[in-house]
């Protein structure tokens, strides 16, 4: 065979399969630490709740000339926020680890801030949620790099995740007008 051929063992895996089951997807070729990646898909899923509920918030209480536009805008961004923690809580159960939905603890974890507003104040909200947007992005892109090729599947959800993070972030530029 050439060089460039591919060639892999499947009886050896096959056995490998059966000798390891109780791990899942968790393979040899895994090259992070489980535990870990637990610990930092929490730290996701209590940031995607905290964004969720924020917006939830916000498209609720917001008023004024311009709310049905943003208010129509932080639901979308809500009920993405949410599908990006649901996602998060179904890869940290793949991983053998038990999604933290502890709201004593969700505050502490969370990379943002839930911030609350005078309801006619939505350029207020508009600011808060793009400065968590922001943060979002730059904590994703260090997870990212972090996870590298030790986890390519939690690496392409959390690249998945960043797309939507910096098309929020976008969408809030236009209504601010920037």
């Amino acid at each position: 065979m050439s060089e460039n051929s591919f060639s892999i063992d499947v009886a050896a895996i096959r056995e490998r399969a059966r000798q390891k089951m109780t791990d899942g997807p968790v393979t040899e070729g895994y090259r992070r630490s489980a535990q870990e990646v637990v610990g930092v898909l929490n730290d996701v899923l209590a940031t995607e709740i905290v964004c969720w509920m924020r917006y939830s918030r916000h498209a609720i209480s917001a008023t004024g000339i311009d709310r049905a536009q943003v208010a129509a805008e932080f639901s979308e961004h809500a009920d993405e926020e949410r599908d990006h923690a649901m996602r998060a809580a179904e890869r940290i159960s793949q991983l053998g680890g038990d999604p933290d939905f502890d709201p004593k603890t969700i505050a502490e974890r969370a990379h943002t801030t839930y911030e609350t507003y005078d309801d006619n104040d939505l350029k207020g909200m508009l600011e808060d949620n793009l400065v968590a947007e922001r943060i979002v992005i730059e904590s994703y892109q260090e997870i990212i790099r972090w996870l590298g090729g030790g986890d390519p599947t939690t690496r392409r959800l959390m690249e998945d995740i960043l797309a939507e993070e910096e098309e929020h972030a976008d969408d809030l530029m236009d209504l601010l007008g920037n």
